[in-house]
């Protein structure tokens, strides 16, 4: 299957949002079809997490419209809600709860039930490496294990779409390589738009950059053309923020 018969599974669609005379973002636009892991990259500020919340629907647009696997966000938002799963950054928790009772919960909420509730709570368990925790209450884990936990909710429901939100900030680099290759490997059955400022991330899990800054798309295409003519990342990250 060529890459342009494969299903759009993100869209945004001249996305603004606005706060007054403000522009968070404006006339953002672009595609991503099923099978592509994609860095959503820019500087702090630059409306990165105000673009994921838009296409998750957490937020409104003030025009344009944002689809998950076709669904409309605005109108359509729990069939939308259904394919997909999302990690905000800093996403919460309850640190009283252990991972296993907080994952029980949410398969409740999604109205899990019977042999499919217990396979995909060992499946998620096991995929986001918890097992040596499981039983010990959030608030005293790590931050890295607390990041496994939010990943481990996210994917419960066996998402089609995973929109994740600095998934590796403040991790130390042990850490950060545990989440990385956790990316990897789901990204070889789904579609990923993954948000960061951190240029290594780029080179290290996507297949394609979409570089925002001040609330516009300055650049989308892969990583090799964004370096082209023997440029660093960090020159053209430069180069796009000075625009």
């Amino acid at each position: 299957m060529s890459d342009t018969d494969r299903p759009v599974m993100i869209e945004a669609e001249k996305l603004s949002k606005f706060y007054g005379q403000f522009a968070a973002t404006r006339d953002v636009s672009f595609q991503i079809r099923r099978g592509e892991v994609v860095a959503f990259l820019g500087p702090n500020g630059a409306g990165k997490s105000t673009t994921m919340k838009l296409l998750t629907g957490y937020l409104s647009p003030s025009t344009g419209k944002a689809r998950i696997a076709g669904h409309d966000m605005a109108t359509d938002r729990l069939a939308g809600a259904a394919k997909l799963g999302y990690l905000p950054e800093n996403g919460p928790l309850y640190p009283d709860m252990t991972p296993r009772s907080l994952l029980e919960f949410f398969a409740d909420a999604r109205g899990l039930t019977g042999t499919y509730r217990r396979d995909r709570l060992e499946k998620v368990i096991d995929v986001c490496a918890l097992g040596s925790v499981i039983g010990k209450p959030i608030g005293k884990l790590s931050k890295g294990y607390r990041q496994r936990v939010g990943m481990a909710q996210v994917l419960l429901h066996e998402p089609e779409v995973l929109i994740l939100d600095e998934p590796t900030a403040g991790l130390d680099p042990n850490q950060i390589r545990e989440v990385r290759d956790t990316i990897r490997r789901l990204g070889e059955s789904k579609t990923i738009l993954l948000s960061t400022h951190i240029l290594q991330e780029v080179e290290a899990m996507c297949t394609r950059v979409i570089f925002i800054n001040e609330g516009r798309v300055r650049f989308d295409g892969p990583p090799g053309e964004l370096t082209a003519g023997g440029r660093t990342l960090d020159e053209r990250f430069h180069e796009l923020t000075s625009v």
